[in-house]
């Protein structure tokens, strides 16, 4: 996936600020692709000035000006064809996985140390994604949208579970490992 295309999809839902857009990362895919205020800006420019989206300035009494963004029927395009394209697997990368394959020189207790740790940022992620405000998948209410958004956050849940199980289990590995 791309930030731009990200953008694009934020934008064909409706027209909506850098700001506004910053907040629907935050609440919805930042689980699987994060982006900052500046990336975003920036990405808007360059689909400004790709033509693939258009801004407008909103005038405001109260509140300083605001710039709203829209797609526009080429950024439509690209975007229905980027949504057909087949994507490729993602490049994993684990620093710690790196760790932990060069960590002979290092202390059972001090590999444990670290896994412990990395036990806590994974239980804390999989607070995070519990805590996202979607219906379960088997709500026959739910819209399309939120089922597919849902999913989503189905692969975040097992993945952690997944991280935690192999964690809890490679911690009792290491207990009983001869130094």
């Amino acid at each position: 996936m791309s930030l731009p295309h990200a953008i694009l999809g934020f934008l064909n839902q409706k027209p909506m600020t850098g700001y506004d857009l910053k907040q629907y990362f935050d609440y919805s895919v930042a689980h699987f692709w994060p982006a900052d205020q500046a990336q975003i800006y920036r990405t808007l420019d360059k689909l400004a000035a790709d033509s693939l989206v258009e801004s407008e300035i909103e005038f405001q009494e109260v509140r300083p000006n605001r710039k709203v963004h829209s797609i526009t029927e080429a950024g439509r395009a690209e975007l229905a064809h980027w949504l057909a394209k087949p994507q490729q697997l993602p490049i994993h990368r684990e620093p710690f996985l790196v760790q932990l394959f060069f960590a002979e020189q290092q202390t059972n207790e001090a590999i444990i140390s670290q896994m412990e740790q990395q036990l806590d940022d994974h239980h804390e992620r999989q607070r995070v994604y519990d805590a996202i405000p979607l219906p379960p998948l088997d709500d026959a209410s739910a819209s399309r949208q939120h089922k597919l958004a849902r999913l989503t956050v189905e692969l975040g849940l097992r993945s952690e579970r997944m991280y935690i199980d192999w964690l809890e289990a490679s911690i009792e590995v290491l207990r009983g490992l001869k130094e």
